[in-house]
């Protein structure tokens, strides 16, 4: 792959194809073919997943490795030309997908090796049709531009720009004059019903429009009147058009501008015209040779309208046996859609060499979806080294790297490229890394509000961004909602807390027992926003100590219905209690306060299962970690790492009725969990060495059940190190 894109070899390698190239018919970035896994029906590929796993990555190399090799268009379905109705232009002849038509064929339409341009007459015929319901003799020039527009789809470039521009001027005075000089132009902005007694609810202007169209279509010998006449006469085949293109046209105008579900037919029909004008490139008087492989259509952020619109209108045609040559790739927020439902389902691993895909009775089993997973711990130091070439990198940097940002593509790629503009400037640690800045064109800022601009979805920003960094805190429903209460405006609430946790979902964001903001690096990006708010940290203080201050008067209540678990805790006795303790307990650790969390599984070691035991020390060492005094400057010394080893002055002394062996190894080890995984530091080698015989010496004192304390023994210093979260 030609920019790197690591852990996608399955779409793009060659040898064996993968799914790009069965699909296409041509070898990414070469000219040579490639054999078709599909050589009639071709599944609508959709890859998805939340924000920052790489779908807008993936469709920008599908351009880049076909674009000149075969007709591509890409479309971003949120850009802002599809979002609303340009200003003065009436919305009845306007909609999202009719707009992401006309971008894709002009996109489609250009040359490719030695192919020349694609004309679009169907398409051309039809958009004009459904754009004369929006004329009016009051915006004549609004009119004549829209008319060229249209027109020159159906340009081949075999002749000179001049001769173009005043053929296409031509047949734009024809279409335009029933604006200005006609009996029905006087009657314009008046709604007549239909012009033809169909019924449909075209405007005045329609009918004459498409007179017009038909007209100047049907004239001369040239091939580009045979095309056109061609084309026009296409839509005798609409439904209820009796075999009148007339009739189909006003039709297919009426329906458009009627809204709802007709306009959707409308659309579906448009967009069956634009693949029609394909096939007839790829196998009609164009010899077949001359166009190798097949077009390539690419659309992103296909939640939004156009994507819907366009992704249910090839389903439904490839259902209803109407077949073409192109091969659609989509990228989608979330992990599935309602036009979806029956997909196929498939892994990106297992793409590999065959698709496995046949089409089901349903138009959606026409799609294939595709979540695209994360890198994986080896793709992450490839992407952080690749980046830092010529630069003395630490060796623990990469997995410190993935466990940060578990494997998501655009986290690491941002994390990479922190890495080689701030190692030079004495960053090393990830928490260096991301309030270190960019130092972008567009502005001077840190890595992490980057990320975030990125990450957090557009409904989130201004203040729902800074509710959201609050929420970060909470670990459940009921607790987001104390925290709402407490620090967030009167009118946010629990609605406000409940709509957050709707679009989380929505955004295809994992649910995480014991965290109201599951995704790992979200969250960790999000708290470090909320402490970076004020220089003295007032907010963020102040959530901690509302949720400690809750769990303490909640601790032994049972009727908290939508309370998580930590892991681990679910079968314990006390259930409740013993949540609300953890939780107690992981935010007065988040406030530097220790010494209760130490004493917690000092005297719960005999008394619990040794695996729930470790997943409660997991679970509290988990708490995020803001030294009291936090220089804005890299390589401030850890003081975890002073405790973890057992060097002087590092605690106070135990309490004289308990044993104190226990008490200061338990003390020692929960400070080198909070070391080793805290995804903003770098694990210290030592202290990662030290888990293994401290976690030895506690299994000594449980000899009855002592397994899960030596798998433990072995596995967390290897977790720590990789960069993988610590088994239990």
């Amino acid at each position: 792959m030609r920019t790197g894109l690591h852990g996608r070899g399955a779409l793009f390698d060659t040898e064996p194809p993968g799914l790009a190239p069965r699909l296409v018919g041509l070898r990414p970035f070469q000219h040579g073919p490639s054999p078709y896994e599909h050589t009639r029906d071709l599944p609508f590929v959709v890859f998805a997943g939340a924000r920052g796993l790489g779908k807008s990555a993936v469709l920008a190399e599908l351009r880049a490795a076909y674009e000149g090799r075969t007709p591509v268009a890409l479309i971003d379905c949120e850009a802002e030309r599809f979002a609303r109705c340009p200003a003065g232009h009436p919305q009845a002849s306007w909609s999202p997908v009719a707009q992401a038509l006309v971008a894709i064929a002009w996109q489609l339409a250009e040359p490719v090796a030695d192919a020349g341009r694609i004309p679009f007459p169907r398409l051309a015929t039809g958009l004009l049709a459904v754009a004369a319901g929006g004329w009016n003799d009051r915006d004549v020039p609004r009119a004549r531009r829209e008319a060229e527009r249209i027109l020159l789809l159906n340009d081949t470039g075999s002749w000179g720009g001049a001769h173009t521009g005043r053929r296409v001027g031509r047949v734009t005075d024809r279409l335009t004059d029933p604006l200005t000089g006609s009996p029905s132009g006087t009657r314009s902005g008046k709604d007549s019903g239909t012009g033809c007694g169909t019924g449909t609810g075209t405007g005045p202007v329609v009918e004459p429009v498409v007179e017009a169209i038909l007209e100047a279509f049907s004239e001369g010998v040239s091939p580009t009147h045979r095309r056109l006449r061609k084309a026009a006469t296409w839509y005798r085949d609409h439904p209820n058009a009796g075999g009148n293109p007339k009739l189909g046209l006003l039709l297919l105008a009426g329906h458009f501008r009627a809204g709802g579900a007709p306009r959707t037919r409308a659309e579906g029909h448009l967009v069956r015209a634009l693949l029609a004008d394909l096939d007839d490139a790829y196998g009609g008087a164009l010899p077949r040779g001359s166009r190798p492989g097949r077009p390539v259509v690419l659309l992103d952020n296909a939640q939004a309208a156009p994507g819907t619109g366009l992704i249910g209108a090839v389903l439904r045609d490839r259902a209803d046996g109407i077949a073409d040559r192109v091969a659609f790739f989509a990228g989608l927020r979330g992990h599935g859609h309602p036009a979806l439902r029956n997909a196929a389902r498939g892994t990106l691993s297992g793409l590999a060499r065959s698709s496995g895909w046949e089409p089901g009775g349903t138009a959606s089993s026409r799609a294939l979806l595709v979540p695209l997973p994360p890198l994986s711990p080896d793709d992450t130091p490839r992407v952080v080294e690749a980046a830092c070439r010529g630069l003395a990198v630490p060796s623990r940097l990469p997995r410190a790297a993935h466990r940060l940002t578990a494997g998501n593509p655009l986290g690491t790629a941002l994390l990479a490229e922190s890495a080689r503009r701030n190692l030079p400037r004495g960053a090393v640690t990830p928490g260096d890394l991301l309030t270190a800045h960019l130092d972008r064109d567009d502005g001077d800022r840190p890595a992490y509000r980057e990320l975030l601009d990125h990450l957090v979805p557009d409904g989130y920003r201004d203040g729902r961004r800074d509710a959201l960094a609050l929420l970060a805190v909470a670990h459940d429903r009921a607790s987001a909602c104390v925290l709402a209460e407490a620090l967030l405006p009167a009118g946010f609430g629990t609605a406000g807390v409940l709509a957050l946790e709707a679009r989380l979902a929505e955004e295809g964001l994992p649910a995480v027992p014991g965290r109201f903001v599951g995704d790992p690096l979200l969250r960790a990006l999000l708290l470090l926003e909320l402490h970076r708010r004020e220089p003295d940290h007032t907010t963020w203080r102040a959530a901690h100590h509302t949720l400690v201050a809750h769990y303490t008067d909640a601790q032994g209540v049972q009727d908290v219905p939508d309370a998580i678990d930590p892991p681990g805790t679910a079968d314990a006795p006390d259930c409740d209690g013993t949540r609300h303790a953890l939780y107690r307990l992981h935010h007065e650790l988040a406030l530097g306060t220790t010494e209760p969390a130490v004493s917690y599984l000092r005297d719960t070691f005999h008394h619990r299962p040794p695996a729930q035991w470790l997943s409660a020390l997991a679970f509290l060492a988990s708490a995020p970690y803001r030294p009291a005094v936090a220089p804005e400057v890299p390589g401030v010394p850890d003081g975890r790492t002073q405790v973890a080893l057992g060097r002087a002055g590092t605690g106070p002394r135990p309490p004289d009725d308990v044993d104190t062996v226990l008490h200061l190894r338990v003390r020692r080890l929960l400070h080198g969990v909070w070391q080793v995984t805290d995804p903003l530091a770098l694990p210290d080698p030592v202290v990662t060495e030290r888990l293994r015989s401290e976690l030895e010496h506690l299994s000594r004192l449980r000899p009855a059940d002592a397994e899960p304390l030596r798998r433990a023994s072995r596995h967390w210093p290897q977790d720590a190190s990789a960069g993988r979260p610590l088994r239990v």
